[in-house]
Order: C-alpha cells, then structure tokens, then sequence
C-alpha cells in the first residue's frame, strides 16, 4: 500500500487593509458631507446660552453684533444709522419677519441695546436673540 505524502495545509489568512482603506474612504465621504450641511448665516461669535432657547422657523433677517461693537446685516458690514433702511429693504413686501441678533457675549450692553431700539421702531419685526443651548 502507497501513501500520498500529505500536502501543507496553507494557513487562512484574512487580509483587512482593503476593508480599512474602504472605511476610511466611507468616513471621509460623510465628514466632508456633514460639513457642507450646516449653515452659518452670521459672522462666528460666542453666544450666551440659555438653558430654553429655541430655533424659529420664519424667514430670517440676521444682525450680528461683534465682540468690538461692530454691526452687520447678514454678513455684510452696516453702520447703526443705516440698520433700520437695510432691514426694511431685506424685508421687501413681507408683512413680518424675524430679526435675530446674534451679540457676542463680551459686547457691550448699551450697544445691544442700541441696536434693538433702531430695529424696534421696524413695523412687523419681530426680535429674538440667539443663544447657544445650556446645559
């Protein structure tokens, strides 16, 4: 009787790079995703928080008061005796409209202020105040 020498078993061998390189391919897509998602419709400054803020959900008009007191109107640089002309002409036809001011939290309180009463005196505007949620 003849025996057949018996062949090596070859060891199974799981080769995960390709599995890595397609995850990492796949979290690139939703980060990079995710980041043209938000929208960002004023100028970056830290916002108080409040533990009941709110979002709304009108048309928006945004005014963002910056950390050195300087004002703009959707992005866009504005002096504070223009504010009310620029808000009514976003405002066009539109019975009522949300403005949001966004103030940074290290501006001055009497500058807040000021530019709510400029913007009080728009008929049909409604004021609001971002904050950042608080926990």
């Amino acid at each position: 009787m003849s025996y057949l020498p018996e062949e090596p078993e070859e060891e199974f061998e799981l080769n995960v790079v390709p599995m890595i390189d397609v995850i990492f391919a796949i979290l690139t897509f939703f980060i990079m995703s995710s980041l043209f998602l938000t929208r960002s419709e004023s100028l970056p400054v830290n916002l108080p928080k409040a533990v009941s803020a709110e979002m709304q959900k009108q048309d928006q008009i945004t005014v963002t008061v910056q950390e050195s007191g300087d004002i703009a109107l959707n992005k866009e640089a504005i002096a504070l005796d223009k504010l009310q002309t620029g808000v009514r002409d976003l405002m066009g036809t539109s019975q009522e409209s949300v403005i949001v001011i966004n103030a940074d939290e290290a501006v001055n309180h009497g500058r807040v202020i000021a530019v709510m009463d400029e913007l009080r005196a728009i008929e049909g505007a409604t004021l609001g105040i971002a904050t950042q949620r608080g926990e």
